[in-house]
């Protein structure tokens, strides 16, 4: 089992995520304390598609693949992110993602998150808008 990453390596990961980008350094890193990592080995499902969905996970190392209704879509390594859509809304998840190869996330739930964030309008605006961004250019994607 890897040893875990500093809390101060972990926010500057989390603000390589585009929807992450606009919180100042005291709000990652209170994010960076308040998730978890985990691991998954290789071929172990991550998330399920239609499950309800709670965490955003950001992949630390290892490579996963994300299928829709079966058929592969992507392919997520280190530094790439899938659940976002978990922090804003209730909503079932919309991709199985499995773990490729030995996987280490940090892994950071829906209460976790607004709680180290605080109520911010500004900061709200931007998360949803980045948010809606992604999921119309992934929509894009599978239509191609």
């Amino acid at each position: 089992m890897a040893t875990p990453s500093p809390p101060s390596l972990r926010a500057t990961q989390l603000a390589a995520v585009p929807m992450l980008s606009v919180l100042d350094r005291d709000q990652l890193e209170k994010l960076a304390g308040a998730g978890d990592e985990r691991t998954f080995h290789a071929g172990e499902m991550i998330v399920r598609q239609g499950e309800r969905s709670l965490s955003f996970y950001l992949m630390l190392s290892g490579t996963a693949e994300v299928r829709q209704f079966g058929q592969k879509v992507a392919t997520l390594s280190a530094g790439k992110f899938f659940g976002e859509a978990a922090l804003l809304v209730d909503e079932p998840r919309t991709a199985d993602v499995f773990a490729s190869s030995e996987v280490t996330c940090f892994v950071l739930n829906r209460w976790d998150f607004w709680g180290a964030v605080g109520i911010d309008p500004q900061v709200d605006q931007v998360l949803y808008d980045q948010t809606v961004q992604r999921l119309k250019s992934f929509q894009s994607q599978l239509i191609e």
